[in-house]
């Protein structure tokens, strides 16, 4: 049975972000994310039809807060915010970037503070589990206040436009929706700005260090005990009611670590009697 994931209903970890990425976990919006999307889409329309003023929904946006739009012209303001800031440039991120940047991006979407409609993150799943993966430049990136220009070209495809990656090949998305049937997505009031805001850029990249940095962890373990084993040592000060007297969960850890790969060592029981007082 293949695990799932409840975006929006449930913590994201790394390992979890990953796996979805690898598709060896399916990615699924259940009943209580989607009372909560819903939720918030309907109190974006309530503003709208009671004509209430709120930034980035009937307002311009930046220096243009002040500036009022027209109900006609409140969804025009929505993709035009997607290719305004559609000017990234160099080379295309790795495609596995991107698809993290889609599902860190559909998480935060789907807690439901966002005033998204439902069909919008539903369509970034299917890109998710499709693996039809936008095409988004290395550069361009505001940063901390935002990865404007990278999230504007990860959601392109959603209005038709940009490219994406479809059968290992890029390919204009027009011709990638009509393989499959599909039209763009109409935005509603406050998509565009709700896509565009956030970090997902920078998240995608430290999910893959932070990955890199444990399984450098791991292989640090595994060379400390074939070094042990190489130098003739002992593994008395890995013993766990040692390190059950000091706080340090990383201690706990790899002495844990150590103990297991050292376990039943036939290099270590060659000299387990061997006397010496300061062993290496």
């Amino acid at each position: 049975m293949s695990l799932t994931f409840n975006f929006g209903s449930e913590p994201l970890t790394i390992f979890k972000a990953l796996g979805l990425a690898n598709a060896s976990i399916k990615g699924n919006l259940d009943k209580a994310a989607i009372e909560k999307v819903d939720a918030s889409a309907g109190y974006v329309r309530e503003i709208v039809d009671q004509n209430k003023i709120v930034y980035g929904i009937n307002t311009g946006f930046g220096i243009l807060a002040n500036t009022r739009i027209s109900d006609e012209d409140t969804a025009t303001l929505q993709y035009k915010i997607l290719q305004s800031h559609s000017v990234g440039v160099g080379a295309p991120i790795p495609t596995e970037i991107a698809k993290l940047m889609l599902i860190t991006k559909l998480q935060s979407l789907a807690q439901g503070y966002s005033g998204v409609q439902l069909a919008t993150l539903q369509r970034i799943l299917w890109h998710v589990d499709q693996n039809i993966i936008p095409v988004v430049p290395e550069k361009g990136s505001v940063g901390a206040s935002g990865d404007l220009a990278p999230l504007a070209h990860l959601f392109l495809p959603l209005i038709g436009l940009g490219q994406v990656y479809f059968n290992g090949e890029i390919s204009d998305t027009r011709s990638v929706l009509s393989h499959f049937g599909l039209e763009p997505i109409k935005l509603g009031p406050k998509e565009g700005l709700a896509l565009i805001n956030g970090t997902q850029f920078i998240l995608a990249f430290a999910i893959k260090a932070v990955s890199r940095m444990h399984n450098c962890l791991e292989a640090a373990d595994i060379i400390g005990a074939m070094t042990l084993e190489s130098l003739t040592g002992t593994n008395a000060p890995f013993d766990e009611r040692l390190h059950n007297l000091r706080p340090f969960a990383g201690n706990k850890l790899v002495a844990q670590r150590l103990r297991v790969l050292l376990n039943q060592s036939d290099i270590m029981q060659s000299h387990v009697d061997c006397g010496r007082v300061q062993d290496p």
